[in-house]
């Protein structure tokens, strides 16, 4: 009975190992899959950290590239409102600018018409002078010097030696010019005496200041007597201190005595103008 119980119990036994033993190496094959899975797995995971790693730190760089567009973009736009500030003030400048060379072309214009009008009247003092006095006479000289016409009369032909009582043959040169001036009211003759180095005594003359104002005041005296007006005659002595050439030779101390009658427009029709203009184109 008990040898019958016992091969039941040992198959059993037997039985039992075997079913564990397949369980146990299907338990292993399950085990090194889910290993190889877990493995898989870890290697995955790891690659994707990595790249996680790479795409923050390119994020990152990319976030900072972008910070630095738009602070850049915000510099360009406040340099653009700057810009454009500029360009307005530039632009109301440059206007400015432009009114003010009109301005300027405008004075300029002006001084150039004052100075042509100017120009012209002197030439046409010259023809008259010449036309009247008509005298190809080398001791008569009539020129424009800056801007001012004037007769050159030689000491000669005006005075005796050592006088100052004009000559009758002056008084005719004299009563050309006379003419001339009579026919230009608005301008002044100027009667400017020069003698040479001699020295001078004689009466009441102490020297050559009064012999050439002397002189001067003589012929004064004979255009006055010829209608021309006192208010636009002038009387003044340069003694020798206005040489034409050295005083060396009695033909040079000849040429030096001269009286020169210098006749101009009245200052204040028109340089009186020309420095108005001038003046408010040096405060601009």
């Amino acid at each position: 009975m008990r040898t019958k119980l016992f091969i039941p119990v040992t198959a059993l036994v037997l039985l039992s190992s075997c079913v564990s033993q397949k369980k146990f190496t299907a338990l292993e094959d399950q085990q090194k899959k889910t290993q190889d899975l877990l493995n898989s797995a870890t290697v995955k995971l790891n690659s994707c950290l990595e790249d996680k790693a790479s795409y923050s730190a390119r994020a990152k760089a990319l976030e900072e590239q972008l910070a630095d567009l738009r602070k850049t973009n915000n510099s360009l736009i406040e340099s653009s409102k700057d810009l454009t500030v500029l360009t307005t003030k530039g632009a109301e400048n440059l206007e400015k600018s432009l009114e003010s060379l009109k301005e300027k072309d405008l004075k300029i214009g002006r001084l150039q018409d004052a100075l042509t009008k100017k120009d012209s009247v002197t030439l046409a003092l010259v023809s008259s002078l010449k036309r009247e006095v008509g005298l190809n006479d080398p001791d008569i000289n009539i020129n424009v010097e800056k801007g001012v016409v004037f007769i050159s009369i030689a000491d000669k032909l005006l005075f005796k030696s050592g006088s100052y009582n004009v000559t009758s043959k002056a008084k005719g040169v004299l009563a050309k010019v006379a003419k001339v001036v009579n026919n230009k009211p608005d301008f002044e003759c100027l009667v400017e005496s020069h003698t040479d180095n001699k020295s001078y005594s004689s009466g009441v003359l102490i020297d050559n200041w009064d012999l050439s104002v002397k002189r001067a005041t003589s012929i004064v005296r004979v255009l006055e007597s010829l209608n021309v007006k006192p208010e636009q005659l002038i009387a003044s002595g340069r003694s020798h201190y206005v040489p034409l050439v050295d005083n060396d030779t009695a033909e040079n101390r000849a040429k030096n005595r001269r009286t020169r009658i210098v006749v101009l427009p009245k200052i204040d029709q028109f340089y009186d103008m020309i420095e108005n203009e001038m003046k408010n184109l040096a405060k601009e």
